[in-house]
C-alpha cells in the first residue's frame, strides 16, 4: 500500500456541472481533510464559518470570496489561509475549482 496520496493536476479532479455545487473528498487524514470543489457560475455558498483552520486555493475560474468584513475578486492561484471562526462566503461568476484543506 502506498505511504502517499498523489494527484498530478488537482483541476481536473472534478467537473463544474452545469447548476448547483460538487465536492468530493480527495485526502481525509488523522491532521487535514482535503475536499474539491466544483460551482457552476452563479453559484453560492452562502456566509459561514468553520470550526477549524482552512485554507481555500482556487485552481480555475473567478468568483467574489468575502473573507469577514472584506470582499475581493479571486482568480485562479487565490490561495486564502483563514482561522477558525472567521465568516467568508463564495460566489462563483464563471465555473469554479477550489481546494478546501482543513486542518484538524
Amino acid at each position: 500500500m502506498s505511504e502517499y496520496t498523489l494527484f498530478l493536476d488537482l483541476a481536473n479532479e472534478v467537473e463544474p456541472p452545469a447548476k448547483g455545487i460538487l465536492s468530493r473528498t480527495l485526502y481525509n487524514g488523522e491532521k487535514v481533510k482535503a475536499v474539491i470543489f466544483g460551482f457552476a457560475p452563479g453559484e453560492e455558498l452562502s456566509e459561514h464559518t468553520a470550526s477549524m483552520p482552512a485554507v481555500l486555493h482556487f485552481l480555475t475560474g473567478e468568483l467574489r470570496l468575502t473573507l469577514g468584513d472584506d470582499t475581493l475578486e479571486a482568480t485562479p492561484g487565490t490561495w486564502v489561509h483563514m482561522p477558525a471562526g472567521l465568516r467568508h462566503s463564495i460566489q462563483a461568476k464563471t465555473p469554479v475549482v477550489m481546494l478546501l484543506l482543513l486542518f484538524k
